[in-house]
């Protein structure tokens, strides 16, 4: 054998590894976003079934104000099938996005919520709120934690997506789209855990 055949043998199996190993990577990276998302998706089921139980709660109070709790319990429900639509498929964008949609009208929701049972000190004051406050609080908190930790195995995802060689290969094994961070609109307000505050 020459030593021109013997570069081009090496080439290959180099060219084969590199491509072995972008692959595994990508799948890998790819696997953890998707278990990352698996996480919120836990937290934010704990949050949609704790909401009935505020709203079963403050309903005895606030009987002027029942379109408030229509409008969180729909948007509740709404929430749950976003939800539902990206466990299905974490990777799809357009799934991510509705979901940040529905989780925006959530908050926007549970904070109007929040400004009417500001209103009536005994509700504030009953030990259920409380603990359901705390529960909220919590689960909000642990929402938050799962979120970043999801975008931060998007964010490897997408950067090895995008760098030299994997940008050429990642399309030629079946890795062509981008996952898609979950960014609630309302974010800052994310980052402070929208609360229900009884003290």
């Amino acid at each position: 054998m020459n030593i021109t055949t013997f570069i081009i043998i090496a080439l290959i199996i180099i060219a084969i590894f590199i491509l072995i190993s972008i692959y595994n990577q990508l799948v890998r990276l790819k696997a953890q976003f998707k278990n990352a998302f698996a996480q919120i998706e836990v937290q934010l089921k704990r949050r949609y079934d704790l909401i009935p139980n505020l709203v079963e709660t403050a309903k005895a109070y606030l009987k002027h104000e029942s379109e408030t709790l229509i409008k969180v319990t729909e948007a509740r429900n709404q929430a749950i099938s976003a939800l539902k639509n990206a466990s299905a498929d974490p990777t799809n964008g357009q799934n991510i996005q509705a979901l940040n949609r529905a989780e925006q009208n959530l908050n926007r929701n549970m904070s109007g919520l929040n400004l009417q049972l500001e209103a009536y000190p005994d509700l504030k004051a009953s030990t259920n709120m409380m603990q359901l406050s705390e529960e909220i609080t919590s689960t909000e908190n642990r929402v938050s934690y799962a979120r970043q930790a999801y975008n931060d195995a998007v964010t490897s995802y997408n950067i090895a997506l995008k760098t030299f060689p994997a940008v050429f290969i990642a399309p030629l094994v079946g890795h062509t789209e981008e996952g898609k961070l979950l960014e609630f609109e309302d974010s800052a307000q994310i980052q402070s855990a929208p609360k229900v505050n009884f003290n």
